[in-house]
C-alpha cells in the first residue's frame, strides 16, 4: 500500500530492546470530494508510522515535509486513561520517498548525497511469520 501525506511532527528515533533503532513519525493524508449537495468536503486521516532500516532518515523527516510511503497498514485499539475506547492507524514503512524541498533542509553534504537518491528501502521490517494474510479475500 502507498500513502502520501505531510508529517505532523518531527520524526523521533527510539532504541528497541534488540539493539535496533526505530524511527517514529506521524503523517496526515488529505481527501477532498463533493457531497450530494455539491459542497466541498475535506477529510484528513492520521497515521502513526514506523521505519526500521536507518535512523539517519529522521534528520530529513521534519514537520510539514511531504512524503510518499510504501508499506503495510494496521489498525490499533486501546482504552485511554478515562476508560474511553480509542482507535488509530499504524503504518510500517518499507519505502520512503521525499517530495518537495526536504533535500534543502539537510546541511551535511554526506547526508544530501543519500537523500538525493530520494527513495529509501527497508528490507528489515518485521514480517507476518505465520504466512497467513488477515485479508478476507
Amino acid at each position: 500500500m502507498n500513502i502520501i501525506g505531510r508529517l505532523t511532527r518531527d520524526a523521533q528515533v527510539r532504541d528497541l530492546s534488540n539493539e535496533k533503532k526505530v524511527v517514529n513519525f506521524s503523517i496526515a493524508t488529505n481527501e477532498s470530494y463533493r457531497n450530494k449537495n455539491g459542497e466541498r468536503v475535506n477529510k484528513a486521516t492520521f497515521f502513526d508510522c514506523s521505519y526500521f532500516l536507518s535512523p539517519n532518515v529522521a534528520k530529513a523527516l521534519l514537520k510539514g515535509t511531504l512524503v510518499e510511503l510504501g508499506g503495510q497498514v494496521s489498525a490499533k485499539a486501546w482504552m485511554d486513561k478515562q476508560g474511553q475506547p480509542k482507535a488509530g492507524l499504524n503504518f510500517i514503512a518499507t519505502h520512503i520517498k521525499l517530495h518537495g524541498k526536504a533535500n534543502t533542509l539537510i546541511q551535511d553534504t554526506r547526508e544530501i548525497e543519500v537523500y538525493e537518491a530520494v527513495e529509501i528501502k527497508n528490507e528489515d521490517v518485521p514480517s507476518n511469520e505465520s504466512g497467513h494474510d488477515d485479508l478476507p479475500f
